[in-house]
């Protein structure tokens, strides 16, 4: 896996985005012989799946989905991958696309880094971290985390002593405290945009009092709870640490609001809820465990059932908008419902020691700012197409994933396939009204 390239590097395709979406279709296009460089702006490969717990409606682990493909991709011959890396501009002459990117400082010398981690273990600054949601801690020269791809250390300038401990333990001498961001251009015939989404602040409703309280926590927060391999290796409360006994999930909390310029579904957000709901009630078979929901929508296949499983395990589905989320003492939070269940009592005061909200799924690059991509009134990219949904308004240019809406990850794995195979075809047509040309002409 290279991490430097040159300018003179010419892929017949840049990915940007090394989530789900861009590493299925670098794989599906290297395997046709095609030169891919995928451009990802962590300092690992990845995306969203690889922090999260579980997948619906099978509970298969996602680190043991996305890993493999990380692999697959790291060690392909036909693939190039750049982390730390963002497109800055890109123009499109003659069906050719000249993009610049820029690859930001790591401070370590990746040709030169082997990840023994000694630089890690040597430092004395910790800083919340980021992959952790802010649950643990990590140090400021550290490998981002344990399965990231590459398996390389990066320097977080920001929270760095800059006691130089970790230059005079490395082996290599790998660490450059004068690293300077790099720019170059990359000329290629074709892009996918697979650059994934974001989800909103958990502070978009102030009425949900999230920052008033360390036990309202976003989805993301309660998948790194979840995971065998996450910060405490157990549920537990963030104020207090404490083992909750009553979890709530609040549904539709930074969707289908036109207030908060999202009046969107999310798509995905009940059906995560009730698998986190579901492994909640394994790792604590003693909860009580709420989800507070205006419709369930389990549109894929299986998802029906899986929301009907979750029901025959004892889980309460509530019926209603929470219109406020008030912290009380001891940590503890009450909200207040209004319920379509209960016609005599609609208005109803719960307490529950643990919060989730569900965010809405917004897009985490907006490609029209540096490309000639159009993007739709929701800021996803716009697939004008009624035939192809990989489509965009720039020929050439393509999009898979969550970058073109919120979807879940079957629909996200499909789309990124589909997304190489229209690559392919353009290219094929391209190179083949190239030789008609010559001909012609010779």
């Amino acid at each position: 896996m290279n991490t430097q390239i040159n300018s003179d590097y010419v892929p017949d395709v840049l990915v940007i985005g090394g989530g789900i979406a861009g590493l299925q279709s670098a794989l599906d296009l290297a395997d046709q012989d095609l030169r891919v460089l995928v451009v990802e702006r962590n300092s690992s490969i990845g995306g969203r799946m690889i922090g999260l717990s579980k997948v619906f409606p099978t509970l298969d682990c996602a680190s043991c989905i996305t890993t493999p493909k990380m692999s697959a991709a790291a060690h392909h011959p036909n693939i190039q991958i750049l982390t730390n890396t963002e497109v800055q501009a890109m123009e499109t002459r003659n069906g050719i696309h000249s993009v610049r990117l820029l690859q930001k400082p790591t401070y370590v010398n990746f040709d030169k880094c082997i990840g023994c981690r000694l630089c890690e273990y040597a430092c004395d600054t910790e800083y919340p971290d980021p992959f952790e949601e802010g649950l643990g801690s990590v140090r400021a020269i550290a490998v981002p985390f344990t399965n990231a791809i590459p398996q390389k250390a990066v320097l977080d300038a920001e929270h760095c002593a800059t006691c130089g401990v970790c230059a005079r333990v490395c082996p290599t001498d790998a660490i450059e405290f004068d690293q300077q961001p790099r720019t170059l251009t990359i000329h290629t015939d074709s892009v996918i945009v697979a650059s994934g989404f974001n989800l909103n602040a958990v502070t978009v409703k102030p009425q949900y009092n999230a920052a008033r309280s360390s036990n309202i926590i976003p989805p993301t927060m309660m998948e790194r709870l979840l995971a065998p391999h996450g910060p405490y290796g157990r549920v537990l409360r963030p104020s207090d640490g404490k083992i909750p006994s009553s979890v709530a999930f609040v549904q539709c909390a930074g969707s289908r609001d036109e207030s908060i310029g999202v009046p969107y579904c999310s798509r995905v957000c009940c059906m995560y809820a009730i698998k986190q709901a579901m492994l909640l009630s394994g790792a604590l078979p003693l909860a009580d465990i709420t989800i507070y929901y205006m419709d369930i929508r389990a549109f894929g296949k299986g998802y029906e059932q899986f929301f009907q499983n979750a029901r025959a395990m004892g889980i309460n589905f509530v019926r209603g908008k929470v219109a406020r989320v008030d912290p009380i003492e001891d940590g503890d939070l009450r909200l207040h419902v209004e319920t379509t269940d209960d016609a005599e009592n609609p208005l109803q005061e719960h307490r529950h020691d643990l919060v989730v909200l569900a965010q809405g799924m917004i897009p985490a690059w907006n490609p029209a700012a540096t490309t000639p991509v159009a993007c739709a009134s929701d800021g996803f990219v716009a697939t004008p197409s009624l035939t192809d949904p990989t489509a965009t308004s720039a020929p050439g240019i393509f999009v898979a994933g969550a970058a073109a809406g919120p979807k879940d990850i079957v629909d996200t794995i499909a789309e990124a396939g589909a997304a190489a195979m229209q690559v392919s075809r353009y290219l094929h047509e391209k190179r083949a009204a190239v030789l008609v040309g010559q001909a012609v002409h010779g």
